[in-house]
């Protein structure tokens, strides 16, 4: 590729670092807000991308996405049980397994303090085109994969 493409694709990369800390941000406030920590809005974040995806999360999976081991998540999950932000319920489809959800207080705490940024993400893209935003979703997932990778590699 010309050199152009490679200024492009180094713009990009500094745009994503620069659009991860703006986010990071984001996030920090929500947490100093309700009194979380990183950890506990991460958790907090895949309990509501797996109901989302309509799966049931337990404290084991929650251990892997957030890579803490059994005994810090069994922590976790306590303190953010005792805050009021997540229950412990019984799996609908296996009454032996033990789920994780969003108490309605976090799903409204977070629905109010993302609610605008999410509708002004949304504004923001109405000048796209569908073939731009499919072009844009497959760079951001692709990126994303790369830096779990990263994130997850060994030393």
């Amino acid at each position: 590729m010309s050199g152009d493409g490679d200024r492009v694709r180094q713009e990009v990369a500094l745009l994503l670092r620069r659009l991860n800390v703006e986010l990071d941000a984001v996030g920090q406030r929500f947490a100093t807000m309700h009194g979380l920590g990183r950890t506990d809005v991460r958790a907090l974040v895949a309990i509501m991308d797996a109901a989302r995806r309509g799966e049931a999360l337990t404290a084991g999976t929650l251990g892997q996405a957030v890579e803490l081991s059994s005994a810090s998540v069994t922590a976790l999950v306590d303190r953010l049980e005792r805050a009021g932000h997540v229950r412990r319920v019984r799996d609908p489809q296996d009454r032996r397994r033990v789920v994780l959800e969003m108490s309605e207080s976090a799903m409204a705490a977070g629905g109010q303090f993302f609610g605008g940024l999410q509708r002004d993400l949304l504004a923001a893209m109405e000048g796209y085109a569908d073939d731009e935003l499919t072009a844009v979703r497959r760079l951001l997932a692709e990126m994303t994969e790369v830096i779990v990778r990263h994130a997850r590699a060994d030393g």
